[in-house]
């Protein structure tokens, strides 16, 4: 098995790992900080909300596991795109850490608001809503880096011919579709509330739910054409 194989493999691997800990884990957390009684919640499902954190960090590792070997593979087709890939992919991964630090940061004041008998008063529900409001707005930015990235692998791939070019059709149309659905919950969304989902994004991101999925089987089983990297690697050498 050459090395590309393996790259493939892994590769493969990480992204239905990806998917699966931010399915699970994006489901607890929205079922928690979605609820109007989010910051009783919070405290009551403690447990709960660390092992979501937890799971959106393993998908914050497999992200940097994909960026780091891709990278070596997409700059023998385009380095300056490539680059772009690298640097919208981490800093997707820095804002994820940034949601899941606030995130963690709501159970002492969730702690602190059941001891206090859950009182009606704006002290905890404003401290909450503001620390709601910045994950919300870190993990728009993440959504956001995270499509810049794909623009950037799919456009690569499809290019190359890394992998079959349906897949990267299929990421390239997806792209925009999630855009207009992130944009639609900024701006139109009501009165931009952080404890509600917007209702229309569901019918953007169902057509690309399976991407990542299939994108994972097909590097597992298939892997990547090898005679497009050889010819990536063979164009390089001539720029040079």
């Amino acid at each position: 098995m050459n090395s590309n194989r393996k790259t493939a493999i892994i590769v493969g691997i990480l992204f239905i790992i990806n998917l699966v800990a931010n399915t699970i884990g994006s489901s607890i957390m929205e079922s928690i900080m979605y609820a109007p009684d989010y910051l009783s919640k919070l405290y009551a499902n403690q447990t709960l909300v660390i092992i979501a954190e937890f799971l959106e960090l393993i998908c914050a590792v497999a992200i940097i596991g994909i960026v780091v070997k891709m990278f070596p593979i997409l700059k023998e087709q385009d380095e300056k795109i490539a680059r772009r890939f690298f640097a919208f992919r981490t800093i997707e991964v820095v804002m994820m850490v940034v949601g899941i630090i606030i995130a963690l940061s709501l159970l002492p004041l969730s702690q602190e608001y059941v001891k206090a008998g859950a009182p009606d008063d704006d002290y905890f529900q404003t401290r909450g809503n503001l620390a709601l409001a910045g994950r919300y707005w870190a993990f728009k930015m993440v959504l956001i880096f995270c499509l810049l990235g794909y623009l950037m692998f799919f456009y690569l791939t499809y290019q190359s011919k890394l992998i079959p070019r349906f897949i990267s059709v299929w990421g390239l149309i997806i792209v925009p579709l999630m855009f207009t659905a992130i944009m639609l919950e900024i701006f139109v969304s009501d009165s931009f509330s952080y404890t509600t989902m917007f209702p229309g994004f569901l019918i953007f991101y169902l057509p690309g739910a399976p991407l990542d999925l299939v994108l994972g089987i097909w590097l597992i089983v298939k892997g990547f054409n090898d005679d497009e990297i050889a010819s990536g690697s063979a164009k390089t050498d001539l720029n040079e």
